[in-house]
């Protein structure tokens, strides 16, 4: 064997000696020094100089099997294993972030946090599943991850016995049962309960439209709005009332329709107090009042209160006529016009006149016959 092989054999030899003596005494300096001089015949100046520096690694390691944390914070309760813990502890208090990052300039307070925010420019991706393919960035990605593989959930909501994979999941969930509203628009000052639903909100106000139908090509600015959407060029109709068979495409026409059981009108007008089952038909009465007519024609420019009574209005342009008559066969281009045609079939007169008995089929009709009584001319 070799001069050097021995020395190294020696000194591996030495320092397993060195471990059982550290760990039989329990780190009394005392009692190892003698112990040591016994067996090996060194001088108290060469254990100070070669032995300690050793033993105090050492007593630092130790502390991970023994959970003792010597070093306390003065500014508040919390304790430290090894002194350097401490110091990166003393930056929150202080708000020193001493490791900046070279491509973003984003600060950090640890080194630590610093090395894992460099992985956001770079495609480095050391950590692996044993389970399946994926690489993460982080070794925490990677544990929550393994919760796929496990099925484990080890955080649990403390009101309602929820369990999640993740912490982060968890401290979101748990503002549903405070109602906190951690996440605030810069823009408007709106505040949300999950950083997800700030991001879609601030769509808002940046006009961003990241999501687009695959038919149509419309974007949405939501996802939800977009699955909305979607059911326009579908027969899905998710949405079903208990208390009948129709069947609905979103949950906000479902609510409408419920109302036609209740009977309840909770939007009213501020002008005249009528009632409404129907946000949208409110809006439309209120323009009674305002004389506003948003919808206007491409072709002739005459505006609408109503955009129904627009589309209506276009099939005289167009030449459409898409009402028939189950009776005749005889098509209109207005509902409103299928609706007076089709009393030629029955014996339905609805507009009468208090001064005498005579019933009309239209309201047309009622007023020639008013004529003839107050001698007026059109």
């Amino acid at each position: 064997m070799s001069t050097l092989k021995m020395k190294k054999r020696r000194r591996r030899l030495g320092n397993l000696f060195l471990m059982e003596t550290v760990l039989r005494h329990s780190l009394h300096p005392e009692s190892i020094s003698r112990k040591i001089t016994e067996r090996r015949g060194l001088t108290t100046a060469h254990i100070m100089r070669e032995i300690f520096p050793f033993l105090s690694k050492l007593k630092i390691h130790l502390k991970i099997h023994t959970g003792e944390k010597p070093y306390s914070c003065s500014d508040c309760v919390k304790c430290f294993k090894p002194s350097t813990a401490l110091k990166v502890h003393h930056g929150t208090h202080t708000g020193e972030k001493a490791y900046s990052c070279s491509d973003c300039g984003k600060s950090f307070s640890q080194l630590g946090n610093l090395k894992k925010h460099e992985r956001i420019h770079t495609e480095v991706k050391p950590y692996s599943c044993s389970d399946c393919v994926k690489c993460f960035k982080t070794s925490t990605a990677l544990k929550v991850h393994h919760g796929t593989h496990t099925g484990e959930k080890p955080y649990s909501c403390s009101d309602c016995g929820k369990s999640f994979s993740q912490l982060g999941t968890l401290k979101i969930h748990e503002c549903i049962h405070t109602g906190e509203k951690p996440y605030s628009c810069s823009e408007c000052g709106a505040s949300f309960s999950r950083p997800d639903t700030l991001k879609r909100h601030e769509h808002i106000h940046t006009g961003e439209k990241p999501f687009s139908c695959s038919d149509c090509g419309k974007s949405f600015s939501q996802l939800g709005h977009l699955k909305t959407h979607e059911r326009i060029h579908s027969e899905v109709k998710p949405f079903y009332c208990s208390d009948c068979v129709k069947c609905f495409k979103t949950s906000t026409e479902l609510k409408d329709h419920q109302r036609t059981h209740t009977g309840d009108k909770p939007y009213s007008c501020s002008d005249c107090g009528v009632s409404f089952s129907r946000l949208g038909t409110l809006k439309n009465h209120e323009r009674i009042h305002t004389g506003e007519k948003p919808y206007s024609c491409s072709d002739c420019g005459k505006s609408f209160s109503q955009l129904g009574i627009l589309k209506q209005h276009e099939h005289i342009h167009t030449g459409e006529k898409p009402y028939p008559c189950s009776d005749c066969g005889k098509s209109f281009s207005q509902l409103g016009h299928l609706k007076t045609h089709e009393r030629i079939h029955t014996e339905v007169k609805p507009y009468y006149w208090s001064d005498c008995v005579k019933h009309f089929k239209t309201s047309t009709e009622l007023k020639v016959h008013q004529r003839a009584h107050t001698g007026e001319k059109p």
